[in-house]
């Protein structure tokens, strides 16, 4: 799993004056749970970008006033009309506690069913992974290689390695249907043949 570092500063004062205030410097006011108590510090927004508007998920590595911490970005508030990042919070890191992300699904290969006319249909981009940190995944491949028209890839299908997809397994990852071209062949061929 990659890992992006942020630096921040402790809060001395939490409400919503002083994060009023740390918004107008610039700065996102943050929380860090998980952990014994409590961290409230705040991060310049720039240095949120490489984790926020990205497709990836990532671990995040944050310095507070020198005291480095492993965590994972839990949730994030964005403003109603601007879209600037307002409040954002992670979740503390333990190397003997598995916790759940989303994983981003990642397609491999060359589906036969799209060269012969098919339609691919991605049902789901992201996947619920339990692990321990060591063991999540940056992504879950898909293979494409045997995917015929009418046949699809469901969470069942997928072999896992030391984590646990939790979502269930009847879900349709990726399916190839018959496109429109594709039926009006197929069609056209058996009222040739009549």
């Amino acid at each position: 799993m990659n890992i992006i570092a942020i630096s921040g500063s402790q809060r001395e004062n939490v409400g919503k004056r002083d994060a009023k205030q740390l918004r107008y410097e610039g700065k996102v006011p943050a929380v860090l749970y998980g952990g014994t108590s409590q961290l409230h510090f705040s991060v310049y927004s720039p240095d949120l970008k490489d984790l926020v508007y990205t497709p990836e998920v990532n671990f995040v590595e944050i310095d507070v006033d020198g005291k480095k911490t492993k965590a994972v970005l839990q949730d994030i508030q964005f403003h109603p009309l601007t879209e600037k990042i307002v409040h954002i919070d992670f979740l503390q890191l333990f190397d003997d506690k598995a916790l759940t992300m989303e994983i981003p699904v990642k397609l491999t290969g060359t589906s036969p069913g799209v060269k012969t006319g098919g339609k691919l249909v991605q049902k789901l981009r992201k996947l619920r992974v339990n692990a321990l940190p060591k063991n999540m995944p940056q992504y879950i491949e898909v293979a494409m290689e045997v995917l015929e028209v009418g046949k699809s890839v469901r969470v069942r299908d997928l072999e896992t390695k030391n984590y646990t997809i939790t979502n269930v397994p009847e879900d349709t990852i990726v399916s190839v249907t018959m496109s429109r071209a594709l039926k009006q062949a197929e069609q056209q061929a058996a009222s040739g043949k009549k």
